[in-house]
């Protein structure tokens, strides 16, 4: 098992109001899963995305990545397991302008303290992957949307991570292009590598093979996908039980 969240809650205090963003969410994740986050405004799906990519710590409840209790790790310590075991792909891309795809896609590997031979080596292959090779030179503004979506993923790929985040990948894309960039993360999944997404496009989720559906800060709908059929696991309200 990749992630276990057992019972986590998370409240922000807003002035004198208290927001319950998560409200018991239990969950369990597996390498080489491809999940799809969904659920309206407010349900609390960038939360927990935040939260399973330790950009965020819990209120309260446990949560286990791997062997690591990321509950009570330090901000030092969860530093390290966003840059060598999470690779982030963000909807508006979050890349350097002046600076070249090869650099871009290299940063991360610079952070981890990766030799300059490796991070040439892994930063080639990874651009590779997303099928850039001839754009490795060529700044953020000289490419297009689809490009520097493919940029980010490149850059999310570079440190080998455990996982790979998704926020909104597409949301800033036309459907032609999205659907280019769900066929880079096809390639992803069955190369074995972990996937979770948030969206809240049923299209850009059905390329996913399990959806999870939040509302109110609760799991409604665990639905686990095999090509057209689908198996809902209906949850109870995680808050009452």
């Amino acid at each position: 098992m990749l992630i276990n969240f057992q019972n986590i809650t998370k409240i922000y205090q807003i002035g004198t109001e208290q927001v319950h963003a998560l409200r018991g969410v239990t969950l369990t994740v597996d390498k080489n899963e491809y999940i799809a986050l969904m659920g309206p405004s407010g349900s609390g799906k960038s939360t927990l995305m935040n939260i399973i990519g330790c950009l965020d710590t819990p209120t309260s409840g446990t949560y286990l990545f791997g062997q690591d209790d990321v509950s009570h790790l330090t901000d030092d310590e969860l530093a390290t397991i966003r840059n060598r075991k999470i690779g982030f792909v963000f909807q508006n891309f979050n890349l350097i302008p002046r600076s070249n795809v090869f650099h871009n896609v290299e940063l991360p590997m610079i952070y981890a303290g990766v030799p300059a031979s490796e991070r040439r080596k892994r930063a080639h292959e990874a651009i590779e992957k997303v099928g850039l090779a001839d754009r490795i030179h060529h700044k953020p503004n000289e490419l297009s949307g689809g490009q520097r979506q493919r940029v980010a993923i490149a850059r999310a790929l570079v440190n080998n991570p455990s996982i790979i985040l998704a926020d909104e990948p597409t949301g800033n894309l036309d459907s032609k292009t999205g659907e280019e960039i769900m066929a880079v993360f096809e390639d992803l999944y069955k190369a074995g590598n972990t996937i979770i997404l948030v969206t809240h496009e049923e299209d850009i989720a059905s390329h996913a093979r399990r959806i999870v559906r939040l509302k109110d800060g609760c799991v409604e709908i665990d639905e686990k996908v095999n090509g057209r059929k689908v198996y809902k696991k209906v949850l109870v309200d995680q808050a009452e039980a």
